[in-house]
């Protein structure tokens, strides 16, 4: 197999222990209808022994209800019924120690959101926010989140399904996936800049750059992987990495605030935590102003 683009439920196999992943096995999930939101697959699963949830979209999926959702594309449905996925899962759990609580797989293989018209004014914004919400909820509140990509990280999209884990994996480039938040062709739009330029500062600069070893560079990602064959092993250590983070170094080290770190580490990010000081200091001149009385 080449790589795994479009192939998000093909990949849940791949990863979890042959044959126990139950779609939509999640206590009083309550969806609204049978077909909800068909780009997103949530269930339950046993990785190595342990149950976890697994939520991935389904690039081979079509909503009839939202035509611009397709192709993997994460809409208000599909953002939805992620987000119900996290919050049963952190209600099954809720009474757990820490170390015991499930972990969340997230399956990574979308282009992006698509809010068409009708999506806009019903609320496509506050479901994939929800989702957002959901999981960095589950994240302090204990459950270890591992992300792996598999094909496509872009936009808003990747903004709510994989920023707000713990450890972010990915296939490398020759695998076909790319990470990125905007298109060159995008980004020339907003900044007034001709997409020579910007083409030519993405060689060097991994703010620029589409793709995921630009991504590590950054700490975006905590691992890139050479082979399709590692996914399951490497998801499974992570778990185990990110619980012993959090039981020695709190909720702090993993997720976005960690990738900062590790973005500053490896020379992608080195200005960050300067402007980060810079912020505060800025910030207590005035916050008397905004604190209540």
């Amino acid at each position: 197999m080449e790589n795994l683009l479009g192939q998000g439920r093909l990949a849940i196999d791949l990863i979890v222990d042959e044959g126990s992943f139950v779609e939509n096995a999640l206590t009083d999930l309550n969806l609204p209808c049978e077909d909800y939101g068909p780009g997103a697959v949530v269930g339950s699963a046993q990785l190595n022994g342990e149950i976890c949830t697994v939520i991935a979209n389904d690039a081979m999926a079509f909503n009839p209800r939202f035509p611009v959702v397709y192709a993997g594309v994460i809409g208000l449905e599909e953002g939805y019924k992620m987000a119900l996925a996290v919050y049963r899962t952190m209600e099954m759990d809720r009474l757990k120690d820490a170390t015991e609580k499930r972990p969340l797989v997230l399956i990574v293989d979308t282009p992006g959101n698509g809010p068409g018209k009708l999506e806009e004014i019903i609320g496509m914004n506050k479901a994939t926010g929800a989702y957002q919400l959901a999981l960095a909820q589950a994240r302090h509140a204990g459950h270890p989140i591992i992300a792996m990509v598999i094909g496509r990280a872009i936009s808003g999209a990747f903004l709510c399904h994989g920023l707000q884990a713990d450890h972010i994996l990915s296939l490398t480039s020759e695998f076909g996936t790319m990470i990125h938040v905007m298109p060159l062709s995008s980004i020339a739009r907003i900044t007034r800049q001709d997409v020579e330029r910007l083409s030519e500062l993405s060689r060097s600069n991994p703010v620029f750059a589409a793709g995921p070893e630009f991504f590590w560079q950054l700490g975006g990602v905590e691992e890139l992987l050479n082979s399709i064959e590692q996914m399951k092993e490497a998801v499974a250590r992570h778990v185990h990495e990110v619980r012993s983070a959090k039981q020695t170094l709190g909720t702090i080290a993993t997720g976005p605030q960690g990738r900062g770190l590790s973005g500053n580490q490896r020379g992608g990010r080195q200005t960050r935590s300067a402007i980060l000081a810079q912020m505060r200091h800025e910030y207590q001149a005035i916050a008397e102003h905004y604190q209540p009385a």
